[in-house]
């Protein structure tokens, strides 16, 4: 069972504390540079559409910019795909991944960028984590989201990827860069990160999760029906909602998408994800109030955030 939470101090994410909390707003007569830049790192030859979702979805959250940074194999398609985005074509490995030299044709881009969403499609974890750990010094004070395979990054660092019930450090290893960073980990991807069972990460995801932010100096939003987000400095926020209509392939590339495009528009990137996370469930729960609660297609969520949005930020 959940620990007892009356005993850990934290925030209800609803309609009350989401409109206590409005997100940036840019000018009326405000151009596209004034919402902001973003960049998604991600895709495969395998799963190329995981950036298409993950893009879109910073679209629909507001941001002015976005620009895809992909595999040359796969950039004419997403060129096509979302006219609305700049593509760069990185080199890629022999199975088709990103090839971690590759991080130097962006330093330009990063430094520039004001949210950078890593991961979404990317596959074999060694040469991710070695293409993350190459962009990172050059994101300056970018806010970074780093998803899927990209969070295995925590992982690779032995000494801070140890479990996470030993005392945690007071200086994450993430602190090393000036950027802000987020990992989006479900309870599965957390035992992955950790080495804890998945089921003990269930039992107590509140607590795993504001360790797990002060060991890695990260937010964290540690998915699931019961979703805890945690930022470093201890504070914590839970959401409950959505439905099982959500449990679904790119999801979470949705999910990241939405928070990187609220980080580009110049909310916090702690506000970023907590409005993220309510937006991406209250999309879920329209979709299956119009359609059922299961078979409902991801591609159609993020098309629904402005509309609530909207709603959200109307006293």
């Amino acid at each position: 069972m959940q620990r007892e939470l009356s005993r850990i101090q934290f925030k209800t994410i609803d309609d009350q504390s989401l409109r206590a909390w409005p997100l940036p707003m840019p000018p009326t007569d405000g151009d596209k540079e004034q919402r902001g830049r973003a960049i998604v790192i991600g895709g495969s030859r395998e799963v190329p559409g995981a950036v298409l979702l993950a893009a879109n979805a910073v679209l629909h959250a507001g941001a002015g910019k976005v620009t895809l940074a992909v595999g040359a194999s796969i950039a004419p398609q997403l060129a096509l795909a979302i006219p609305e985005s700049r593509v760069i074509a990185l080199p890629e490995t022999e199975a088709g991944a990103i090839a971690p030299e590759s991080a130097q044709i962006l330093e330009s881009v990063l430094s520039r960028a004001d949210s950078i969403l890593i991961g979404p499609g990317m596959q074999h974890e060694e040469s991710v984590c070695a293409f993350v750990e190459k962009a990172l010094p050059m994101a300056g004070g970018a806010k970074i989201i780093l998803d899927a395979s990209a969070m295995a990054l925590v992982r690779s660092q032995p000494q801070y990827a140890q479990r996470l019930e030993e005392t945690a450090l007071a200086d994450g290893f993430l602190r090393r860069y000036a950027a802000q960073v987020l990992l989006t980990p479900h309870a599965g991807e957390m035992a992955h990160l950790t080495g804890l069972d998945k089921e003990e990460i269930a039992s107590d995801s509140a607590t795993i999760a504001m360790t797990a932010a002060q060991r890695w100096n990260a937010t964290i939003a540690l998915k699931g029906g019961r979703t805890f987000i945690a930022a470093p400095g201890g504070q914590l926020w839970l959401h409950e909602g959505g439905n099982v209509g959500l449990a679904v392939s790119g999801s979470g590339d949705t999910l990241a998408g939405i928070i990187a495009g609220l980080a580009a528009r110049g909310a916090p990137l702690e506000q970023a994800c907590v409005w993220g996370v309510a937006l991406h469930a209250r999309a879920g729960e329209y979709l299956a109030s119009h359609s059922g609660p299961m078979g409902y297609l991801i591609r159609d969520l993020s098309a629904k955030i402005p509309m609530l949005m909207h709603q959200l930020s109307t006293p």
